[in-house]
């Protein structure tokens, strides 16, 4: 078949697939518009949640304002043919004038003053409400932050959400709010606008309505653009707050100077601002064609609906005071109408950034408690690990295979093994961060998932490897160990000092109501210091079960001997998991256990591991070979 012949059959095809695509095109926008419109009821109710009486306040004022306008212009035409008969009757006498027109004049007069004070009003409850919404949204992103599984923060996809979320909750639940408000109001106004216009002719609301299309593709094309570029664009603002975070704050501080860091990042955030900045700006230009394209439109139509007044003025069909409510009408309908259909784009584009903030709300954590939770055992024989295997969240690799341990009731057990070999997970599967993916935890014979997280939680202390350091009192950060408990000032002490903290903390200029840190001008420790600090904290808490992740990282020789003298006492009758590198510190445990490859592979007292001639010997031969 010739080429000729095939071309219009290639043309047809080509035209019936970019219909095709068009048709789905649109069928998607149909399909994500209806999963978003009940945003709309989801944000007036926690809008409602928020303010209250004042969205009932908000409401009435809107009601009245939208209805003022149209009495204004009613009233100004009124003035006018006023003072156009009197002139004419009286021949511009000024008291028959003022008389005549007095009456409307005032009246005209006090509705200006009335929309003055209610759009005052109006910005006070505003402004209320903005206040109340924050703090009710932001307490609502709080919870949540609080309640999700720690595997959510082991995500860029979560972070990336959260980030939208908090600042989406902010701002979009009021301006969604502003948005429906100011669309009911200008609607108001726009129907009393409309029916005033189309006392001159139907045609005229028509022509109205086609100088305002234009002005709601602008917006509605604005809000879909942006949206797309906030979504792809959500890890380059959350980066350039990180860059922002290393220049600017103390931790970071000395690397930056010391390794002449400074300058590669400031490039690198000038480099991730101009990329931002650059696609912004391109929006803004499109928008900005858009909307002056919109707006010659609606000129275009003024000039038309105004020549056409004209005209019945010189045929004697209308009167000053007509082509006063005509211009203003009409001028003021323009603008109500751009007004309507952007406050449509705003909202449709809250609508799009809202869909973040319920996104985060309705995330649900997968580590819950069960129904009736069983309680919390005494921990009178042991706690265990059976056949557990995990990996991570999103993560191929698997951390533990087939791990048991059985951690005695009374005693002191300590982990050594390589970085990466698990021991850290050990303790967020005993804190029941995560669950395990075959097997159990149990204690007493309990597995953890029949037990409350909180009440079991509360068995537990805990000394991380990186604790946080608390830019508050030294007493506080001590007592943030037992925040509910026991917060006497003696407890505090007496922990500092099983800690070792209680000399560092004496010396501060204020004690223990020293603030520490430099956030807010306190002093700054040592990172041994805030690591007793931190131990302290853990050993407020009179916990069943105590675990130390790297308890000596910080400790010179000396002071962790006189360190595990005090804790030896402190931690009598108590379960013990301490999880170190160093030797000295594990050989003081009553059973030291070996971990590699997500396994325990040796277990004994210091000396009976020495006899086994196995990695534990070996590490304590070369330890002892360096110190030669």
């Amino acid at each position: 078949m010739p080429a000729a012949t095939l071309a219009p059959s290639f043309d047809r095809l080509a035209q019936g697939y970019l219909m095709q695509a068009t048709v789905n095109n649109l069928r998607s926008k149909i399909t994500r518009l209806r999963r978003q419109l009940p945003f709309i009821p989801k944000t007036l109710r926690l809008v409602w949640q928020a303010s209250g009486v004042w969205m009932v306040i908000w409401l009435l004022l809107l009601l009245v304002q939208g209805g003022l306008p149209v009495a204004i212009v009613a009233m100004t035409r009124r003035v006018v043919d006023s003072l156009s008969g009197t002139v004419k009757a009286n021949g511009g006498a000024p008291l028959q004038t003022i008389y005549a027109v007095g009456l409307p004049l005032l009246v005209l007069g006090l509705l200006l003053i009335a929309e003055q004070i209610l759009r005052s009003a109006a910005q006070w409850v505003r402004t209320i409400q903005s206040e109340r919404i924050q703090d009710f949204m932001t307490g609502l992103i709080h919870e949540k932050a609080l309640a999700v599984d720690l595997s959510f923060y082991d995500s860029p996809a979560s972070y990336d959400r959260l980030h939208r979320a908090r600042v989406d909750a902010m701002n979009r639940p009021l301006a969604l709010l502003e948005g429906m408000g100011s669309l009911g109001q200008n609607s108001i106004t726009l129907a009393g606008m409309a029916a005033l216009l189309f006392a001159y002719s139907p045609w005229i609301p028509l022509l109205l309505l086609a100088g305002t299309v234009p002005a709601l593709w602008a917006a509605l094309s604005y809000a879909v653009r942006f949206n797309l570029w906030r979504l792809c664009n959500t890890a380059e603002e959350r980066r350039c707050q990180y860059v922002d975070w290393l220049i600017t704050m103390r931790d970071a501080a000395q690397e930056l100077r010391l390794f002449d860091l400074g300058s590669y990042y400031r490039s690198s955030y000038q480099q991730l601002r101009a990329h931002l900045r650059g696609e912004k700006v391109a929006l803004e230009k499109q928008k900005l064609l858009t909307e002056l394209a919109a707006g010659s439109i609606a000129l275009l139509t003024t000039a038309l609906a105004m020549l056409w007044m004209v005209l019945q003025k010189i045929r004697g069909l209308a009167s000053m005071g007509d082509i006063v409510l005509f211009y203003q009408a009409f001028g003021q309908g323009l603008r109500l109408m751009a007004n309507l259909l952007r406050n449509t784009g705003d909202i449709y584009q809250n609508m799009l950034f809202l869909e973040n903030l319920f996104e985060l709300l309705n995330t649900t954590p997968e580590v819950s408690d069960p129904p009736y939770p069983v309680p919390v055992p005494a921990l009178n024989d042991s706690v265990r690990f059976e056949e557990v295997d995990f990996s991570y969240p999103e993560s191929e690799r698997t951390i533990l295979q087939r791990f048991s341990l059985t951690l005695k009731a009374g005693k002191i057990a300590a982990i050594v093994g390589e970085n990466g070999e698990g021991k850290t997970t050990l303790i967020k599967l005993l804190c029941r961060f995560y669950d395990t993916k075959e097997g159990r935890v149990t204690v007493d014979g309990v597995d953890l998932r029949e037990l409350s997280q909180q009440e079991w939680r509360r068995q537990i202390t805990v000394l991380f490897q990186e604790p946080v350091r608390y830019h508050v009192t030294a007493s506080q950060n001590i007592a943030h160990g037992d925040i509910a408990g026991n917060r006497e000032s003696s407890a505090i002490e007496a922990a500092a000092r099983a800690a070792g903290a209680h000399e560092v903390i004496r010396r501060l200029p204020k004690g223990f109501e020293t603030v520490l840190g430099k956030w807010f001008g306190g002093a700054e420790l040592s990172a041994g210091e805030w690591q007793r600090v931190a131990l302290a904290r853990a050993f407020l808490r009179k916990a069943k079960l105590i675990i130390l992740d790297e308890p000596t990282s910080m400790l010179d020789v000396w002071a962790e001997a006189r360190w595990f003298t005090r804790f030896r006492e402190l931690a009598k009758g108590c379960t013990v998991l301490i999880i170190s590198h160093r030797l000295t510190t594990a050989m003081q445990a009553d059973t030291i256990h070996i971990m590699r490859n997500g396994r325990i592979t040796e277990s004994g007292t210091h000396e009976e591991l020495l006899k086994q001639r196995g990695r534990y010997h070996e590490a304590w031969e070369g330890r002892r070979r360096e110190n030669i």
